[in-house]
């Protein structure tokens, strides 16, 4: 197979839950600890740090790995999912891993996926941890898919664990409640490794306190320790919380003489993170008069926090292109979207994407008006060609549609 046919296997051929939704979820770890045998545990020779959370994970394992590099170490970055590209989710000191190495590692191990049903992540974490010991990574950040306690990254024993914070998504399969999620999130906390929570709570807490009491952990929240921050090249103001949960995390790797972290080292790493690991999609401008903001923020405890800032915005009118996923529960989320906004209506390009006529209808509930488009770029070409300079435009809703337009 060349690299399209590697892509169209393994995104077509094998479930993914980016894409499938519920029928990709694996109820246990056990095809990743074969999988791990089969390529010889590379896992074991991973230093690494361990990043979980509902939201804020891919900004706060893209800030940890900048910091790395200013430091001078050659930093592995496993994240997901991807905007554009697949090679994405797989990087070393920002670049990409390349398109012969995914497709060589796909043929040599096609005969084994196949026999052993492996699944999209399942594959993916098995090829980024086998490049990353082969490519001799001094340190990696390696994130979370879903949830943690069944997560296929589950595998390795970090330097440190980081929870970012709790929020209800993924209630189908990690839970209802914030204290069920928390206890998922809790899974990646490994014995006498050291755990960062970024936010807590009341219901976490405790949740966290026990895991931690458990595994003879020592626990830090972020959140209580630390209050002044650097400036970023993340503006979205949501970042402030990711930022403590990095300087902690730095603060704990420093302390216990883990890794060599310099002053210098984190204030470039924060100001240089965009361009040092390429994170795209986090409060990021697209364009100026009108002003256009496009963020990957998808859940409730996301969106209200994004859509708080968009309340602190100066415009004449907000225009909103909208989409997301048909799993998405909209009763959560769209009563947080603003009234007086002009919207426009689309569906991701994926097999999941909520058709944007039932979109329409269920925001019309909550007084949100607008029309339909055919696609996630007729929408957002229609928006520029309606706004005046002094109006605003925000894209969001759905990863997938932030996709589409970047």
């Amino acid at each position: 197979m060349n690299y399209k046919e590697t892509l169209d296997w393994i995104f077509n051929k094998l479930p993914m839950y980016q894409i499938q939704g519920a029928t990709a979820y694996r109820k246990d770890i056990t095809n990743t600890v074969l999988l791990a045998k089969h390529l010889g545990n590379p896992e074991q020779y991973l230093k690494c740090i361990h990043v979980a959370g509902t939201n804020g994970k891919g900004s706060t394992s893209h800030l940890l790995a900048s910091v790395l590099q200013e430091a001078g170490y050659k930093v592995g970055l496993y994240t997901s999912p991807h905007l554009k590209d697949y090679r994405e989710r797989i990087a070393i000191n920002g670049k990409p891993i390349s398109e012969e190495y995914v497709t060589d590692f796909m043929n040599k191990n096609k005969a084994f996926f196949e026999a052993n049903d492996l699944s999209f992540f399942e594959m993916s974490v098995g090829l980024a941890f086998e490049y990353f010991v082969n490519e001799k990574t001094d340190i990696n950040i390696i994130e979370v898919g879903m949830g943690g306690r069944l997560d296929s990254t589950n595998i390795v024993t970090p330097l440190v664990s980081v929870i970012t914070n709790i929020g209800l998504d993924h209630t189908q399969f990690l839970g209802d409640t914030l204290d069920a999620i928390a206890f998922e999130k809790a899974g990646i906390i490994k014995s006498n490794i050291p755990i960062v929570i970024g936010e807590y709570v009341g219901e976490t807490k405790p949740v966290f306190l026990a895991k931690a009491d458990e595994t003879k952990s020592e626990i830090f929240f972020a959140s209580d320790l630390i209050q002044e921050t650097y400036p970023s090249a993340l503006l979205g103001a949501y970042q402030i919380q990711n930022k403590r949960t990095v300087l902690q995390t730095i603060k704990v790797l420093q302390d216990k003489k883990m890794l060599t972290i310099t002053e210098d080292a984190i204030k470039n790493g924060f100001l240089n993170v965009i361009t040092n690991t390429n994170l795209q999609g986090r409060w990021q401008q697209l364009g100026e008069n009108p002003k256009i903001i496009c963020d990957t923020a998808h859940n409730a405890h996301g969106l209200k926090i994004v859509l708080n800032q968009l309340k602190n915005e100066n415009y004449d009118k907000l225009h909103i292109v909208l989409g997301v996923v048909n799993d998405k529960n909209l009763d959560d989320i769209l009563p947080l979207f603003p009234k007086n906004a002009i919207y426009y209506f689309c569906t991701p390009n994926i097999s999941r994407g909520l058709d944007a006529t039932l979109l329409k209808e269920k925001a019309a509930k909550w007084n949100l008006k607008g029309e339909t488009y055919s696609s996630v770029s007729n929408a957002y070409q229609s928006a520029k060609e309606n706004a005046s300079a002094n109006d605003y435009i925000y894209v969001g809703g759905s990863n997938f549609v932030v996709a589409e337009i970047l």
